[in-house]
């Protein structure tokens, strides 16, 4: 007994000492990504206990917020309701006021007049695109989460864009694009908006390569691609040699110290 407890004992004094030393390593950790720390909070803790409180999900409330803060038909009251909302309620990943600039600029000076939209979450995006619009051009904007496609819809038709303008399409991506030809007549995409689960940002690109769907000039945008990342998404833009292309650096949406950007392709056909 008296062994046992004289070898417990030095044990017993180490463990604190060794816990106190990687307390300057713990709060290091902690500054250096207290930025991605706050994300967290914002982004999911303060969205598990709102939906509990509330038993709506984090878009309906989005979108309760922007009906009663915004003017309908406008556009952009509308988008500055939802950028009020995720900046200092809630936070959305919206492509958001400033990489939504980046957006805004490239529609104007490319005046696309056939849009293909991946990843419409609840709209904002949507509406954003659908402004900048040239008069006669369609927006196709896919969504494959119902719940969100549902209110997606209410802040289209909100903002003041019909059927002619904006077609929502509530599908899977990887479902919807090879029935673009066939289902949507779609002989070709003049600019094309990703945002939507990162790992199939590559397999989409793909997918509208090998339907033919990309004309020489025509533009794709791809947000996130920094962080949360598409790194085989990077590599093979790299490799493939079909693209012109180039990175906008920026910060990540309603963040104003996590670095994000967004990749600008322009397809040059096969060399």
């Amino acid at each position: 007994m008296k062994r046992r407890w004289s070898c417990g004992c030095p044990d017993m004094m180490v463990s604190p000492a060794i816990a106190l030393a990687f307390v300057p390593l713990l709060l290091t950790l902690i500054i250096k990504y207290r930025y991605f720390f706050v994300l967290f909070y914002r982004a999911v803790l303060v969205r598990i206990w709102r939906d509990c409180v509330t038993g709506l999900s984090r878009e309906e409330r989005a979108f309760q917020y922007v009906l009663t803060n915004s003017i309908p038909g406008d556009p952009d009251s509308i988008l500055d309701a939802f950028d009020y909302w995720c900046s200092k309620v809630e936070f959305i990943s919206n492509i958001g006021p400033k990489k939504g600039k980046i957006l805004d600029r490239l529609l104007m000076e490319q005046s696309p007049l056939t849009v293909l939209e991946l990843g419409a979450h609840c709209g904002y995006s949507t509406v954003r695109i659908a402004r900048a619009l040239p008069l006669g051009a369609r927006l196709y904007s896919i969504e494959m989460d119902q719940r969100n496609a549902a209110i997606a819809e209410k802040i289209i038709r909100l903002a003041g864009f019909d059927d002619d303008t904006v077609e929502l399409i509530v599908n899977p991506s990887d479902e919807v694009i090879p029935r673009l030809r066939s289902d949507y007549n779609l002989e070709r995409l003049d600019f094309v908006f990703m945002d939507h689960w990162k790992k199939c940002y590559l397999p989409d690109l793909q997918a509208l390569e090998g339907h033919g769907l990309m004309g020489k000039g025509s533009m794709i945008l791809a947000d996130n691609v920094l962080f949360p990342g598409a790194p085989k998404f990077l590599r093979y833009l790299r490799k493939c040699g079909l693209y012109e292309w180039k990175i906008h650096r920026a910060m990540l949406e309603y963040s104003k110290s996590i670095r994000d950007g967004m990749a600008e392709l322009v397809y040059q056909g096969i060399k």
